[in-house]
């Protein structure tokens, strides 16, 4: 009988399905921790508003912008804002995610194109895209396609960074491989270019997503009527303070919201990590 216990406690089958249910508990550990982290926070204010540690003027309990957050769903205010917001947001991020792959890839692979780009690309990265707003005003105007541009010069440059790094750091022997089986251009670019730099490209990527919201966020306080950021700016100057809540916890939702769904995204595209 001895014997018999010992040989299952050994079986393979019985220790991988130990292991997995190991992992599976600590992942669901680890999400547990990410959702709770924000809700401790949120309970941490509310408890200070209410006990008067944080004065109530400045900093309303969250229940009270909660309250204020219902008020403007129900009136129709909030989801012109929210719309147009991710109108450009998502606008924005694709405009400078698409070029900012490809021209990447393109550096990565090509050595002419890189030692071209590439001074270009250094030049204008240290400029914020926000001091151009004037200029990018004066041309594209006071629309939704000023933003959509800030948006993807802001995005544009980790992206195309990024990417390349990411195919510069390709191990040498998958390109030698596909040039002893005689991989055309397009096989070499999207079965050894694009998979290898996936990894580092969707870090630029993830970065690229917080660039945008911090900047559509600026762009609508600087140039806008409609929108988070000139929701956030005019409850200020308006001492709205309960609205202006509203705004930042959006963003700050969004954000985290659009982190999650990229972190999703690279677990899919890159089971391995």
């Amino acid at each position: 009988m001895k014997k018999e216990k010992a040989t299952i406690g050994r079986d393979p089958y019985e220790i991988e399905q130990r292991e997995w249910k190991q992992r599976q508990s600590k992942e669901r550990y680890k999400q547990l921790l990410t959702i709770a982290s924000p809700i401790f926070l949120l309970l941490l204010w509310e408890v200070m508003s209410r006990t008067g540690i944080m004065d109530i003027r400045f900093f309303p309990p969250p229940s009270a912008i909660l309250g204020t957050f219902v008020k403007m769903i129900a009136n129709g205010v909030m989801v012109d804002h929210i719309g147009v917001s991710l109108y450009r947001i998502f606008a924005g991020f694709l405009a400078g995610v698409i070029p900012g792959v490809i021209i990447g890839l393109l550096m990565g692979l090509y050595s002419p194109i890189r030692h071209f780009v590439q001074p270009i690309v250094m030049a204008l990265m240290p400029i914020p895209t926000l001091a151009l707003l004037p200029i990018i005003i004066i041309l594209f105007g006071i629309g939704d396609l000023s933003k959509v541009v800030t948006i993807a010069g802001s995005v544009f440059f980790p992206v195309v960074i990024n990417t390349a790094a990411g195919v510069l750091n390709i191990d040498r022997i998958y390109l030698d491989v596909a040039n002893n089986y005689g991989a055309g251009k397009m096989q070499f670019f999207f079965k050894i270019a694009l998979p290898g730099a996936l990894p580092v490209m969707l870090e630029g990527i993830q970065m690229g997503q917080a660039i945008a919201l911090l900047t559509i966020v600026a762009a609508e306080m600087m140039g806008a009527t409609s929108g988070i950021g000139y929701l956030i700016w005019t409850s200020y100057k308006a001492f709205l303070l309960q609205e202006m809540y509203v705004g930042l916890i959006l963003i700050s939702f969004f954000g985290y919201l659009f982190s999650l769904m990229l972190r999703g995204l690279q677990k899919k595209l890159l089971p391995w990590r």
